[in-house]
C-alpha cells in the first residue's frame, strides 16, 4: 500500500511512495507526531537522479523488516534535496560538522525539537570496516534513546548552539568587494591547482568548474594584467571537457562529474543547472575568441536540454538519472549506471559496419579491454575530428547513426520537475545561444519556458513557488537562489527581444529579494523573513554566499541586483 508520499509532486519522494516505510515529509507535522511518540525523527536527503540514494532504497528502505524498525522507534522523513534545498543546506552543515564530510544520500537522526545528534551518508545493509549496517545505527540510536537519553538530548542542544553560532558568524563576515589585486591573486591561485596534464582543477573527483569558467572569461575580457592567463585557463578548460568522457559525445550534454582525475569516466546523471550553465561559458568563449568548439558544444548542449529535458509544458526537467533499468540475466530488472551510454568494439561494428565501427574505435578511446566497466569504453574524442574537412564529414555521419542506434536501448530514468532557479539559468543560456548563434528556435524554447514559470510558479498570494510538475505548483516556497537565477533569465530575454516585460518582472524580483531576503547589513539570507520552518531557523540563519555546483543565492542575487540598477537607474 502506498504511504504518505503518494501525493508528492516530487518524483524524488514518489520513488519512494511504495516503500514499507510509514515516510513523512518535512514539516511541523512529522516533528509533532515525533513528539507525542517521545521518538527520535530520522531525516533521509536525496534526490532522484543520484545512484548512491537508489541503492540504498533498494538495500534498506524497500526491506519490510527496516520498515517495521523505523516504524517502532522513529518518526521517518524524506526530503528531497532539490525541492528543499534550505532543509538540505541546514543539515549537510551538520553532517559536516559531525564527520568531516557529506553527500547523498544523507541520513541525520534528531530529537523531536528538530535538533540533530548523528548524522552520515551512505549506511550499507550489512556492516563495513568503520561503518555500521543500517539496522545496527537504528539499534544503537533506539537504545541510546531509551537508555541515556539525556546525554543525547545535551549532545543535540550542543551541536544546534555550535551550528547557529557559525552560521550567524558566516552571514555577518567582512563582505567587502574584491580589488583589482585581489582579482589578480584569484587568476595566480586558479592557476596553481590547474591540472595541465589533463585540464580543469585538482585531482578526482573533477567537476565542471563553471562558475570559474565564467568567471575567467569575464576576467579575461576586462583587460586586466592577468586577463591572457585567465583566457588560457579557461580554454585550456573547455578544450578538455569538450573532448572528454563527461561530455555525451553522441548526444551532447555534460554529466555531473569524472570520478578520474582524466575525465574518462563520468558518473552518468546530467542536471540542467550544469548543462544551462556549460552552454553559456562555451558560448561566452566563443564570443571572446571565435573558437569554434565554443559555439558547437554551446549549441549541441542547448539542443540536448530540449530534446532530452523539456517537458510537455514548456519546461526543462531537472535531471536525467545516473541509472538505467535492464533486464540481468536473472530475468529481474536492475538500474546499471551508464548502460544506455557505453560501447564496445563490437557495438561499434554492429552499428557502423567494419570500417566505419574500427575508424570510430579509434577516435572515441572504445578498447578491447574497456575504459569503464565489464569491458566497455566511455566515449572520448582523442582528435578533433572537424579538423579536417572529410574526418568532419565522417564523424558527423557516423555520430547520427551511433546516436540514431542508442536511442533504441534502454534510456536513463528523467526527474521532471521543474526547478525554479535552474530554469532560470536555461532561459537565460537558451536566450544567448539563440541571438548569438542566429537560432530563432532555442529564443523560442527560452519565451516558452520564462512563460510557464510566470504561469505557473507565481501562487495567487504572490509568493514564488520553487517547483512544479505537470504544470502544477509544488508546496516549497522559493528560496533566493530562485529568485536571482530567474530574474537572470529574465534579463537575458529583455536583451534578446527588447521587450521591456521581461526586464519589469526582473525588477519585481529583486524588490522581493530586498524586501524578504536582504538584512540591515546587506547580507542577503537564502530562506525568506516570512518562513515559518521553527525547526530550520533553530538551526541558525540560512546564508551562504559560495558559489557551488549552481550560483549560490547571493552571487545570483548580487548579479540580477546590478543589471537592473544599471537598466533601471
Amino acid at each position: 500500500m502506498p504511504n504518505r508520499l503518494a501525493v508528492s509532486t516530487s518524483p524524488y519522494l514518489l520513488q519512494h511512495a511504495d516503500n514499507p516505510v510509514d515516510w513523512w515529509e518535512w514539516g511541523p507535522e512529522a516533528f509533532a507526531e515525533a513528539r507525542r511518540r517521545d521518538v527520535p525523527v530520522l531525516v533521509s536527503v536525496g534526490y532522484a537522479a543520484c545512484h548512491w540514494c537508489h541503492v540504498m532504497a533498494h538495500e534498506s528502505f524497500e526491506d519490510p523488516e527496516v520498515g517495521r524498525q523505523l516504524a517502532e522507534g522513529f518518526v521517518a522523513v524524506k526530503v528531497d534535496r532539490e525541492e528543499r534545498p534550505d532543509v538540505d543546506a541546514a543539515l549537510m552543515r551538520a553532517t559536516t560538522a559531525l564527520t568531516g564530510q557529506g553527500g547523498w544520500p544523507m541520513t541525520v537522526l534528531c530529537t523531536p525539537e528538530g535538533e540533530p545528534f548523528h548524522a552520515g551518508t551512505y549506511y550499507p545493509p550489512r556492516p563495513h570496516p568503520q561503518v555500521p549496517s543500517f539496522r545496527q545505527l537504528l539499534d544503537a540510536v533506539t537504545q541510546a534513546w531509551t537508555d541515556r537519553r539525556e546525554e543525547v538530548v545535551g549532545q543535540s542542544a550542543r551541536i544546534t548552539s555550535a551550528l547557529a553560532e557559525r552560521a550567524r558568524a558566516a552571514a555577518t563576515a567582512d563582505g567587502a568587494p574584491p580589488d583589482a589585486a585581489a582579482l589578480e591573486a584569484a587568476v595566480r591561485a586558479l592557476a596553481a591547482g590547474e591540472d595541465r596534464a589533463h585540464g580543469g582543477f585538482g585531482g578526482a573527483p573533477k567537476f565542471p568548474p563553471s562558475a570559474a569558467c565564467l568567471w575567467l572569461l569575464r576576467h579575461a575580457a576586462s583587460g586586466a594584467p592577468t586577463a591572457g592567463e585567465a583566457l588560457g585557463l579557461a580554454g585550456r578548460t573547455l578544450t578538455a571537457m569538450a573532448r572528454s568522457g563527461t561530455y555525451d559525445q553522441v548526444a551532447g550534454g555534460f554529466a555531473r562529474y569524472a570520478v578520474d582525475a582524466g575525465w574518462v569516466v563520468p558518473h552518468f546523471e546530467k542536471m540542467l543547472y550544469d548543462n544551462a550553465q556549460l552552454a553559456r561559458a562555451y558560448l561566452h568563449w566563443w564570443r571572446l575568441t571565435g573558437e569554434p568548439t565554443g559555439a558547437r558544444v554551446a549549441a549541441e548542449t542547448c539542443d540536448w536540454m530540449l530534446a532530452a529535458l523539456r517537458t510537455p509544458e514548456g519546461g526543462l526537467a531537472s535531471s536525467l538519472d545516473a541509472d538505467t533499468t535492464v533486464e540481468g540475466p536473472d530475468g529481474q530488472s536492475h538500474g546499471v549506471e551508464g548502460a544506455t551510454y557505453v560501447w564496445t568494439p563490437s557495438q561499434l561494428v554492429d552499428v557502423l559496419g567494419e570500417d566505419d565501427g574500427a575508424w570510430a574505435a579509434e577516435l572515441l578511446g572504445v578498447t578491447p579491454e574497456g575504459t569503464f566497466e565489464h569491458g566497455t569504453s566511455t566515449a572520448r574524442l582523442l582528435r578533433d575530428p572537424w579538423a579536417d574537412p572529410a574526418e568532419a564529414a565522417r564523424w558527423t555521419d557516423v555520430r547520427a547513426r551511433l546516436r540514431a542506434a542508442r536511442a533504441q536501448r534502454p534510456q536513463p530514468g528523467r526527474d521532471d520537475k521543474v526547478v525554479l532557479a535552474w530554469d532560470g539559468l536555461a532561459v537565460a543560456a537558451l536566450a544567448e545561444a539563440g541571438v548569438l548563434l542566429e537560432r530563432p528556435d532555442l529564443l523560442a524554447a527560452a519565451v516558452r519556458c520564462a512563460d510557464l514559470l510566470l504561469a505557473v510558479h507565481l501562487d495567487d498570494d504572490g509568493r514564488w513557488r520553487r517547483t512544479s510538475r505537470d504544470g502544477r505548483a509544488g508546496p516549497s516556497r522559493a528560496v533566493l537562489e530562485d529568485l536571482g537565477d530567474l530574474a537572470e533569465g529574465l534579463l537575458a530575454l529583455h536583451a534578446a527581444t527588447g521587450d521591456p516585460a521581461w526586464a519589469e518582472t526582473a525588477e519585481a524580483l529583486c524588490a522581493e529579494v530586498l524586501a524578504e531576503h536582504a538584512g540591515d547589513d546587506g547580507a542577503l539570507a537564502d530562506v525568506p523573513a516570512s518562513s515559518d520552518d521553527a525547526v530550520l531557523a533553530r538551526l541558525g540563519p540560512a546564508a551562504d554566499p559560495t558559489d557551488g555546483a549552481a550560483p549560490s543565492g547571493t552571487s545570483a542575487a548580487a548579479g540580477a541586483l546590478l543589471a537592473v540598477s544599471a537598466l533601471t537607474g
